[in-house]
């Protein structure tokens, strides 16, 4: 069975509800991330997701480049591209040269999401982290979506859209926008199932798309908790699937898309054989009981900051 895939808000393309992610940390070789992207395209993938944070975006072009030459797409234009703008260009004045600097990486004319990475500036670009405090700034939101309004409205984006926005944030956003958020992209799994997010994006029109939906296990923000989840293992065996499959079957039937990194041939294929069977309600009543426990945490990122505390304390 195929990818399935869902049309969003103000977008022609049809998004594919799973998509490749290519966040890595230590960084990959480019080389390795053109591989998996090939790998994958191969597999039946045709949707990508990358961020200029995480230094995939020439590789990914040149992966879709080398696709076309092979044959096994037509043109970019058969793909979804996802990417990001990075916190330190989220000044206003800096977030349409920012998108255009993203696409001279992807060696593209447009791409087909552009979300705002994080709720928050940084006046200069990071060389490591946590940064000093006096870098940090709250983010302008009706400033910066006004330059991501212009990136759409000059075709440089088809669709735009945010990440890791709160109720609080994404209220903030919609209270001005002339175009709505088409995606809020966010941590989502069985141990973090983020349901009052879910409800408001729902109720307002935002598609969620999950990032970390095996848990970030392998990253610096991660662990082994979805991977190693009893409840999640149990049922797996019982099903004849991987305890990882299990994992993306519950976020794709929350109704939601998915980001899934792996550059490992064989998980690349089997993170795509969700589609064709379904959990049952009594699967999903153990699964809606895992403990909770938020993996991305800012303040661990960028340091303990006040600004960064407050953005962590929202829903």
């Amino acid at each position: 069975m195929g990818i399935p895939s869902e049309k969003l808000r103000g977008c022609e393309k049809a998004m594919p509800l799973m998509s490749l992610g290519t966040a890595t940390y230590p960084l990959a070789e480019p080389e390795t991330v053109k591989a998996a992207i090939l790998e994958a395209i191969k597999a039946g993938y045709r949707h990508f997701d990358t961020a200029f944070a995480y230094r995939s975006e020439q590789p990914l072009g040149e992966a879709v480049a080398e696709a076309t030459r092979l044959g096994l797409i037509k043109s970019r234009d058969e793909l979804f591209i996802t990417t990001k703008l990075w916190v330190s260009f989220a000044e206003p004045s800096q977030i349409v040269p920012a998108c255009k600097m993203s696409l001279q990486n992807l060696q593209m004319e447009y791409v087909d999401l552009y979300l705002i990475h994080q709720p928050l500036r940084l006046t200069e670009m990071n060389k490591q982290i946590p940064v000093d405090a006096e870098i940090i700034r709250p983010l302008d939101v009706k400033g910066a979506w006004e330059a991501m309004e212009e990136c759409k409205n000059l075709g440089l984006a088809k669709a735009i859209g945010v990440s890791n926005f709160s109720c609080k944030k994404l209220e903030q956003l919609l209270s001005t926008a002339k175009i709505p958020p088409a995606v809020n992209q966010v941590e989502l799994n069985p141990a973090w199932q983020q349901k009052v997010l879910m409800d408001y994006c729902r109720e307002k029109g935002i598609h969620i798309t999950a990032y970390s939906p095996l848990g970030g296990s392998n990253t610096h923000f991660g662990d082994n908790r979805i991977l190693e989840s009893d409840v999640l293992t149990d049922i797996a065996r019982a099903r004849g699937k991987t305890t990882a499959q299990v994992a993306l079957r519950w976020v794709h039937e929350q109704g939601v898309s998915i980001a899934a990194k792996s550059f490992n041939k064989e998980r690349i294929k089997e993170n795509i054989g969700i589609f064709d069977w379904a959990l049952t309600p009594h699967e999903l009543e153990k699964i809606s009981k895992i403990p909770q426990r938020k993996g991305v945490i800012l303040a661990e990122i960028w340091g303990p900051r006040d600004l960064i505390l407050k953005l962590d304390a929202e829903v």
